[in-house]
């Protein structure tokens, strides 16, 4: 009609008229793919030569062992979350400035009865494994109401009790395994030893050998955060857990929704708990079979919750009476902590929002273009931050002033009328450092600095869901350095002193790199700690998955 075409030609002739968007408004980043780094890949079970670019300093001899996901499906079936892949454990062995390459799958009782029946069978994190398709319809329905199988994927890192190594996640249950053959040995769980549902993948050794641990208990007297103590020594060859102990056991603000945490900190004298808003709905995960819900959808961000500090007498198991809050904010992984004239000096690597596990599903990290960037986009970035934590604070303590006394440190303690003392940060990074998108999984020169006064860490930046660089960071000058190369995605950075060193960071940073490319292999990359400057680099034609964490051993 007439009415129509002169209504079309209104609107037609308004958007004539409107300025044209700019090419910044119409055009988003986007990321590169790093599909085929989330994928199923082969095991490489016999040791293979690695081409050596550079130089591979002769003096470091002993094994690079990593873990981390390596299985994505069984069958039709696959898996939704990146922790829920099966444990694939890698070996980089350096030795006389050769290095040769080993994987192989953990042989967990989860992967053997997933790949016996060719689909999944035991749930994981973010996976909830359906009933067999075999069953009646009433059988299937009925399922729901079973005791849900715990899994034993141990996918996160390497530990090591008693001399003994070990491969973690943050479940029931460890396997031990053989550091030189990679093969699957004894299975170890936590419950048979100490009254615990379970223990972090990130362990704390003290100097004399012995070990200190945290996880969780649900019983008769509610949910606890326990401290456990795991002595040095063997008491016979076949000893795995033996003579583990619970040091002290700490009641959570609210008893049906404990805090997740994924590591502590430790310094000479103290355990460090930080109970943050991240959430274990109990009730949900109870009930996450029964409603079709992997457990993941049990764990929420609370921000409503502040973050509290608990700090234990890791000698004596008292847990000391001052209450440290901050505002709300997530912590993974921890940097390192020390004392300091009568205060608790706390540094790790912080988010503002916790909503990070949720957006880790496979479907989002496999995207590409804008689409992965605007999920990457919604994450909060992890930034390095210091916390000062006043332990020695008389009850005349005055209100509203500055208890940290230290004059190195920016960060704040501040007490309340009611006592509590509130805790601000100090940033341990420049301004700009958002540009490098932030810094995870952060590493010390650990067996001489643990614990310690100390000067500098070691991270991946994170312009991607995952590591796209290397950094040093200064503590005292924020100061970093940067290792990166186009299209290269390093692992976590491990650091292995000189042979009796006696500067902090007079030693090597071993970090394995891949890339989603296809002409591009994956190696060993070493560079030298102090200039951060590339020495060496070890290929291999193998595809490897982007993994979790790992550790050094000397041989």
């Amino acid at each position: 009609s007439y009415l129509l075409f002169v209504v079309t030609a209104f609107f037609a002739g308004l958007k004539r008229s409107l300025p044209s968007p700019s090419k910044e408004q119409t055009t988003l980043p986007t990321l590169q793919c790093i599909s085929p780094l989330l994928k199923t890949v082969e095991e490489t079970p016999q040791p293979i030569p690695a081409k050596v670019k550079g130089h591979i300093p002769e003096w470091i001899n002993g094994s690079l062992l990593r873990n981390g996901p390596g299985r994505f499906e069984f069958g039709e079936e696959k898996y939704n979350h990146w922790f829920d892949g099966m444990a694939l454990l890698h070996q980089f062995q350096l030795r006389n400035g050769t290095v040769t390459y080993r994987s192989k799958f953990l042989q967990s009782n989860s992967y053997l009865t997933n790949r016996q029946h060719n689909r999944i069978v035991v749930s994981e994190f973010g996976t909830l494994a359906m009933p067999d398709p075999c069953k009646s319809v009433f059988e299937r329905f009925m399922s729901r109401f079973d005791t849900p199988k715990p899994s034993d994927n141990a996918s996160v890192s390497y530990v090591v009790y008693k001399g003994d190594y070990y491969v973690s996640s943050e479940n029931t249950f460890m396997y031990k395994v053989d550091p030189e053959t990679l093969e699957t040995k004894e299975k170890v769980d936590w419950s048979k030893f100490v009254a615990v549902n379970g223990a972090t993948a990130h362990p704390h050794y003290a100097s004399d050998g012995t070990t200190y641990n945290m996880g969780n208990s649900y019983g008769k007297h509610g949910t606890r955060y326990n401290i456990i103590e795991i002595p040095p020594q063997k008491s016979n060859c076949s000893d795995t857990l033996e003579g583990a102990k619970v040091l002290c056991s700490i009641v959570p603000m609210d008893n049906m929704k404990p805090s997740y945490y994924h590591s502590f900190g430790m310094s000479e004298n103290y355990i460090i708990f930080i109970e943050q808003p991240i959430r274990l709905n109990l009730m949900r995960i109870i009930t996450s079979k029964f409603r079709g819900k992997p457990i993941s959808e049990g764990i929420n961000w609370e921000p409503q919750y502040s973050t509290r500090f608990h700090v234990v007498n890791k000698h004596t198991g008292e847990v000391l009476p001052g209450q440290w809050y901050s505002k709300p904010f997530a912590t993974f992984h921890q940097i390192n902590a020390f004392e300091d004239h009568g205060c608790l000096v706390l540094d790790l690597c912080c988010q503002d929002d916790g909503k990070t596990l949720a957006t880790y599903k496979l479907q989002n990290m496999r995207r590409s273009g804008v689409d992965l960037y605007q999920v990457y986009d919604s994450v909060a970035r992890t930034f390095p931050r210091r916390f000062v934590l006043p332990l020695n604070m008389s009850s005349d303590a005055p209100v509203g002033k500055n208890l940290n006394p230290l004059p190195y440190t920016l960060a704040k303690a501040v007490k309340d009328a009611d006592g509590k003392v509130w805790c601000t940060h100090e940033n341990l990074h420049p301004e700009g450092f958002e540009n490098f998108g932030g810094l995870e999984f952060p590493q010390i020169n650990y067996s001489q600095y643990s614990g310690k006064k100390y000067r500098y860490f070691y991270g991946c930046g994170f312009r991607h869901f995952i590591g796209d660089s290397l950094m040093k960071v200064d503590v005292e000058t924020k100061n970093f350095k940067i290792w990166q190369e186009e299209g290269s995605y390093p692992s976590e950075p491990v650091f292995v002193p000189v042979p009796n060193a006696t500067a902090e960071d007079n030693g090597v940073i071993l970090s394995v790199v891949i890339s989603p490319n296809e002409n591009q292999s994956a190696f060993l990359l070493v560079l030298d700690a102090e200039t951060f400057k590339e020495l060496g680099r070890a290929e291999v034609p193998v595809e490897m998955p982007y993994g979790f964490h790992g550790i050094f051993r000397s041989h």
